[in-house]
């Protein structure tokens, strides 16, 4: 995510609010460093100003033996690199308690970022181990400080938990281009991994609703889930109106969503999709299952729908009425500039990251 060319691996949400994150520290003149898997590149390479530290490989090691080397060794050994006056990590995972342990024997901090709802919920929480979720429930219970992307997961975190955590917004990049409503050649846009979470069936049952529609797909494999994407590949192929890219790097993606009329979101769990920023960014409304704190449907960024009947009513009424899309647009772009603009989301967090290094001055 950080480095255009080696944006040939998986990326998800959480990568790229913590690459937008960074960068926006560093441009307010913040010293910052990242500890990222090995790709290949140098250990210490700088990209837009920050430094980076590599740990391991994709499946490197012996099963079973892995989990220590060289997964707990290598982290380890980067964080130390990386010497910072203040941690942060995000997705629930074993590497949120690592970070806690290496703390805790270095006397130091650290902030977890939620990065979707089910990093709240034990039940619900998306690690596969037994082992990796108690070492995530020891790390967040560790964190100096808990950040959340909405109220429900600070809800859910308070119930589940007995812990507290601070709700900053997510960040979101500029587009390149702004096209105007009659340009947007790609009436419907469906962007996610293919995992199991994000139901890409439904996305296609959409699309075989609205025959007479222009329905494009974007997502890749993931690891554990190359069973069901090879399924999704063959089911949109034999799709005449669907255009299945399969994964494209979150670099160049930019462009379909800027050709875009609609984006359709069928996953019912999330934290606070990046891919609706995106949209709204460049005055595409959105059509979901998920709303996220209930804001789609108080601010008019689109439509929150409970069932595939109302979601196609809705993306043919969208398509259809100019101005009613026109007014939608509106409203996202306007929401967007309001609410995550650079300096809104950094600001509390700089609060945030104040307090941490206040505790650590005490603790020295």
């Amino acid at each position: 995510m950080l480095a255009r060319e080696f944006n040939h691996f998986e990326v998800g949400g959480a990568q790229v609010q913590m690459t937008l994150l960074a960068k926006a520290l560093v441009e307010r003149g913040h010293q910052v460093s990242m500890v990222v898997g090995d790709y290949g590149q140098e250990d210490g390479a700088v990209w837009q100003g920050i430094e980076t530290y590599k740990t391991y490989k994709v499946n490197e090691g012996i099963p079973l033996f892995r989990f220590v080397y060289p997964r707990w060794t290598s982290t380890w050994a980067a964080l130390s690199r990386a010497n910072a006056d203040v941690y942060v990590t995000s997705c629930a995972g074993m590497q949120v308690g690592l970070l806690a342990l290496f703390c805790k024997k270095n006397n130091k901090n650290f902030i977890y970022r939620m990065a979707s709802d089910t990093d709240a919920d034990p039940n619900e929480v998306i690690i596969k181990h037994w082992r990796d979720k108690k070492l995530y429930e020891y790390g967040i219970r560790k964190a100096a400080h808990i950040v959340c992307q909405n109220q429900k997961q600070c809800e859910l975190l308070k119930l589940n938990y007995k812990l507290s955590a601070t709700l900053i917004k997510s960040l979101v990049e500029k587009p390149l281009k702004d096209y105007s409503q009659y340009k947007r050649d790609i009436e419907i846009l469906w962007v996610a991994n293919i995992r199991k979470i994000k139901r890409p069936n439904l996305a296609i049952e959409l699309a075989q609703r609205l025959p007479h529609r222009h329905f494009n797909m974007v997502g890749g494999p993931l690891t554990g889930h190359q069973e069901l994407y090879l399924d999704i590949e063959k089911e949109a192929g034999l799709a005449e109106n669907i255009n299945f890219f399969g994964r494209i790097p979150y670099h160049d993606v930019g462009d379909l969503y800027d050709r875009a009329r609609v984006f359709v979101n069928t996953s019912d769990k999330e934290g606070f999709p990046n891919t609706f920023l995106q949209s709204w960014r460049r005055g595409v409304p959105v059509v979901t299952f998920f709303d996220p704190d209930g804001l789609i449907t108080r601010e008019g960024l689109g439509y929150a729908v409970n069932s595939m009947d109302e979601m196609e009513q809705v993306v043919e009424k969208l398509i259809n009425d100019d101005d009613e899309w026109l007014l939608f647009s509106n409203r996202c772009r306007a929401y967007v500039e309001l609410h995550h603009g650079d300096d809104v989301v950094i600001k509390p967090f700089l609060n945030v990251l104040q307090q941490v290094e206040n505790i650590g001055s005490t603790n020295e």
